[in-house]
């Protein structure tokens, strides 16, 4: 295993050794799995071995087809093609070197199964960890069972029972309840029986330490004691240790009070984390009013049933998998789940409603990012809504209310995916059938499925004139990619008609933008270029950007063919400087050939060449190619064959490479001409090695989810290095860590 894979052996309660034996496993296969029963700690072991992996958690999802698909976004990929994650996911970590963690695969295992296969046969350089109750299967696979820790026999000297991991872990726990507890003469029997009667699994441990603010260590075991008498008088045969985690999950269960009982049920309906305001809306009513909740919220935070993460000043809650798998076959016994599914779907369907409605206006950035955060909620309403008839047509209206964040996000698999579902469970005349139709038909065209496309669009519905009105725009589209430019034009002009009559502001401009350039194309300049600058202007007047961003690209890229290209230029720059408020990586894609074509025709023949060989960079993180797009693809022959006739084969292969080996932020920051001025060279900075290695990945120009990518570790902890990196430099710009490691570091 390469060195610049990051694991290391993080001393915790117990695990050392184990964490070393994985960390060696992983310098030699290519497969190892921490397996174990439920509460023996395998993810916790899998985070300290390998903090900085790119870690997948699977617990929240229940799709197989997703699986790779998580992982592929988790790296920063697009999915505008018609082949597989799974390949797209080969090509990209080919020959690079790189850890992944597939947490909680027990659910999934033959989805995993399939990923890990396909990696390890396609990728010599990446090493995967997986958790899981069983194997995966695979070939070459290593385990690595994970049992319970030691338990201490009785009469062990106090100083070693002291010492031993599973008492301190149990003094850990317990000193957060009742602080000074300690391991005395007086109760050393005690620990030891306690810890006997947990079976040394951390997660019993962690739930029954919170009794102790209310009980001694002696009536804690003997009350455990009784319980799993009880327990196991109506047990007929099973696990023990599985008995030892269903019992303290009961006891929690009965300390409960009834409101308290009931929120644990319904809170286990949240895939992940959730807020107050969420538990409010979906778990209140029936037993357990609204003003109600944050006492129920409080009482089970005070019986670790709940755990309490703040990130950015909100307060949000989950449970671990274990206690929301108790809670759900308690809702489900209960006969309430339908209803508590519904009211969580209707939550999410309110905030879908919100984005659809905000997204043409100053906020939409921000609703991208609140529905981006309840992915996994929306997963969870979908997949109700597909697996119940009664529900599926307002599943699918859900669904078709998303649009902009299936095309925002570049998921356009799993829009295509959650639409097939629908689209099969709903009845033939769900009211939102046309606009799921519609809809599926373009992100098969994003996706170059253009069979796929037509079928779909032929299937809308005249009935619906706002889906009609999109079919057209998205039959605009394929006359557009096909060079068809008068018939692009005549359709994108009706799509623009029908979606105003509609009073879909957005969705008219969304049309206008491809009509101006279809117009240019189709040999009216002129008429192409009001169009687009009306469009700009009325986006700009409200504080919306990324409708923005793509008419002003389409205007680049009119001027462009017009001859124009200062003009081209003058507009594709200003897509860049957007680019600082939305990630939107392919109208940044494609303003950067755009501006390499001006460029080209400008005589910057050096810097036409980077430009074009970025924007093929973002091309393939996207998962298409720039030669997809065929009205294009003679300009880009002839700009490239201008360059090299220029200055050289040798000479633009190398501003070419240099190019493709940028990443858009590095990419937008050049064609800006932004210039890299270096710190003051003072005392050694004390950059650790991870730290070095990130400068000089920021000096190529990647973004920090391309660094998350290139090394294999989380995007966050990617922008954490970033930070050190700057802090300990004392600079405040990327293009000032480039220059100080140009300048020798």
């Amino acid at each position: 295993m390469g060195a610049s894979i990051p694991v290391s052996v993080t001393s915790f309660v117990g695990r050392s050794a184990q964490a070393a034996e994985v960390v060696a496993l992983l310098g030699a296969h290519p497969l190892v799995t921490i397996t174990g029963p439920g509460g023996v700690g395998k993810t916790r072991l899998a985070a300290a071995v390998a903090p900085d992996a790119v870690a997948v958690a699977l617990a929240e999802l229940r799709e197989p087809e997703l699986v790779a698909a998580a992982l592929a976004e988790r790296l920063g990929l697009g999915d505008q093609t018609t082949r597989t994650p799974v390949d797209m996911l080969v090509d990209h970590l080919g020959q690079r070197t790189a850890l992944i963690v597939l947490d909680n695969c027990e659910h999934l295992v033959d989805a995993c199964a399939e990923l890990v296969s396909a990696l390890i046969a396609g990728c010599p350089g990446v090493r995967v960890l997986a958790t899981s109750r069983q194997s995966l299967g695979v070939p070459g696979e290593w385990l690595v069972p994970l049992a319970p820790l030691p338990v201490p026999a009785p009469g062990t000297p106090l100083a070693e029972l002291a010492a031993a991991p599973v008492v301190r872990l149990l003094v850990d726990r317990a000193t957060a309840v009742v602080p000074g507890f300690a391991v005395t003469e007086r109760n050393a029997e005690d620990v030891v029986r306690l810890c006997a009667a947990l079976d040394g699994l951390p997660l019993a441990v962690e739930l029954a330490a919170v009794r102790l603010r209310s009980l001694s260590v002696g009536q804690l075991a003997d009350r455990l004691a009784d319980r799993f008498s009880l327990l196991d008088r109506g047990r007929a045969v099973g696990p023990a240790r599985h008995s030892t985690i269903h019992a303290l999950i009961e006891w929690s269960h009965d300390l409960c009070t009834p409101g308290e009982r009931l929120l644990w049920a319904r809170a286990s309906v949240f895939p992940g984390a959730f807020d107050l305001d969420a538990a409010e809306q979906v778990c209140a009513g029936g037993g357990l009013a609204a003003a109600d909740v944050l006492d129920a919220v409080t009482g089970l935070i005070d019986k670790s049933v709940l755990q309490r993460e703040e990130h950015r000043g909100l307060v949000r809650y989950r449970m671990l998998e274990m206690v929301r798998q108790h809670g759900e076959q308690r809702l489900r016994g209960s006969g309430g789940e339908a209803a508590v599914r519904a009211r969580h779907r209707d939550r999410v369907a309110a905030l879908v409603d919100g984005f659809a409605a905000g997204w043409f206006g100053p906020g939409q950035v921000d609703w991208i990012r609140r529905v981006r955060r309840a992915h996994a909620d929306l997963r969870r309403a979908l997949d109700f809504c597909a697996g119940d008839p009664a529900e599926a047509a307002e599943g699918l209206r859900v669904a078709a209310a998303a649009k902009e964040f299936w095309m925002a996000h570049g998921l356009t698999a799993e829009g295509r995916l959650w639409l097939g579902r629908l689209l099969a469970a709903a009845p033939p005349d769900a009211p939102a059938r046309g606009r799921a139709l519609w809809l599926l038909g373009f992100l098969a065209f994003m996706q170059g499925d253009r069979d796929a496309c037509r079928a779909a669009l032929d299937a809308v519905p005249d009935t619906d004139p706002l889906a009609s009105a999109y079919r057209t725009l998205t039959r605009g589209y394929l006359a557009l990619v096909d060079a068809d430019d008068e018939r692009a034009a005549l359709l994108f002009q009706e799509a623009v008609d029908a979606l105003g009559a509609a009073g879909d502001r957005g969705g008219q401009v969304w049309a206008t933008c491809t009509l101006g350039l279809a117009l240019a194309r189709a040999g009216d300049p002129a008429a192409g270029r009001q169009v687009l600058v009306g469009a700009i202007a009325q986006c700009q007047a409200i504080g919306e950007v990324c409708w923005r961003a793509w008419a002003l690209w389409a205007l680049s890229a009119l001027e462009y063919l017009a001859g124009e290209p200062a003009a081209a230029r003058e507009a594709g720059l200003e897509v860049m400087r957007l680019q600082r408020r939305v990630d939107g990586r392919t109208v940044v894609t494609l303003t950067l050939t755009t501006l390499a074509g001006a460029a080209t025709h400008l005589g910057e023949h050096r810097r036409a060449a980077r430009l074009l060989g970025a924007a093929t960079a973002a091309a393939r993180a996207l998962g298409t190619a720039l030669t997809d797009n065929t009205a294009f693809a003679g300009h880009k022959q002839r700009d490239t064959a201008a360059v090299i006739e220029a200055i050289g084969a040798q000479a633009a292969g190398e501003e070419f490479a240099a190019g493709l080996a940028t990443g858009i932020d590095a990419a937008v920051a050049f064609a800006l001409g932004e210039s890299a001025q270096a710190p003051a060279r003072g005392p050694a900075v004390g950059l650790t090695a991870r730290e070095a290695e990130v400068a000089g990945l920021v000096a190529q120009g990647l973004t920090d989810r391309e660094i998350a990518a290139r090394l294999v570790i989380a995007p966050r902890t990617a922008e954490a290095h970033v930070a050190n990196v700057r802090a300990k430099l004392g600079v405040r710009t990327r293009a000032q860590v480039a220059a100080w490691v140009a300048a020798g570091g």
